[in-house]
This record gives structure tokens, sequence and C-alpha cells, in this order.
């Protein structure tokens, strides 16, 4: 008395028909990386945007508080020159001057901390490219 088995739905397609599906279902998944990928990094370049135009007015900033500065030490040479009492002509100029420095600083220090490397790995795709490698491991043991 034989046994039938039933055979599975790709033991009962011919070689052809599973390297077509591996060929297609392939294709698929590299697209789709493809497209992760792309938003990924599309969204990684909007950050750096993001950092330079913080760099570029935190410069700007610290190059106005920087020609205050020198306003301020102008006045201060005068005043010296004059040998008057009267701090006030440079003092207050040298206080913005140092305000507008800090800011400035500030600002340049967060596009900075906005454009590491650690910011720029497209970790999404780095996770899905794992997770498939994992799968395709899987599937051919």
């Amino acid at each position: 008395m034989e046994t039938t088995v039933e055979r599975t739905t790709y033991e009962r397609r011919p070689l052809i028909g599973l390297i077509s599906d591996l060929w297609r279902e392939t294709s698929r998944l590299i697209h789709a990386e493809v497209e992760l990928a792309t938003v990924e990094i599309s969204e990684k370049v909007s950050e750096v945007r993001t950092g330079l135009v913080a760099i570029a007015v935190g410069g700007a900033v610290l190059f106005a508080g920087f020609l205050v500065l020198l306003f301020a030490a102008v006045a201060c040479v005068y005043r010296l020159l004059e040998a008057q009492t009267e701090h006030a002509l440079w003092a207050a100029p040298a206080i913005v001057g140092a305000a507008v420095v800090i800011a400035g600083a500030i600002a340049i220090a967060k596009g900075r901390s906005e454009l590491k490397a650690a910011n720029l790995t497209p970790e999404r795709t780095m996770r899905s490219l794992r997770r498939d490698a994992q799968l395709v491991k899987d599937h051919i043991r």
C-alpha cells in the first residue's frame, strides 16, 4: 500500500519558477531598500541644511558682536587717551558686544552638534538591511 504525501506548493513548482520568484522578490526588496535609503538620506540632508543655516546665522551674529567689541575697544582707547574718568561711553558697547558674541557662539555650537557624523547615518536603512540579511540566512538553512 502506497502512502501519498501531499507536496507543498514549492515542491510542485519547477525550478525555473522558483528562480523567477526569487529574482522578482529580490528585485522588490532591493527597490524597497533603495527607496527607504533615498527618503532617509533626504531627511539627513535636511538636517545638514538646518545645521549649516544655524552656523551661518551664528557666524553673522558673532561677526556683529566682534564689530561691536571693536567699537568698544576704540571708545575705550579714546577715553583712556582723553584721561577722563567717565567710562560709560565704552562700557555699554562692550557689554552689548560680549552678549552678541555669546549668542553667536551658542548658535555655532548648536549647528556643529547637528552636523556630527552619527546624525548622518541612515539608521532605519541599516536596521532594515540587517533584518533582510537575517531573513535570507534563515531561509537558506
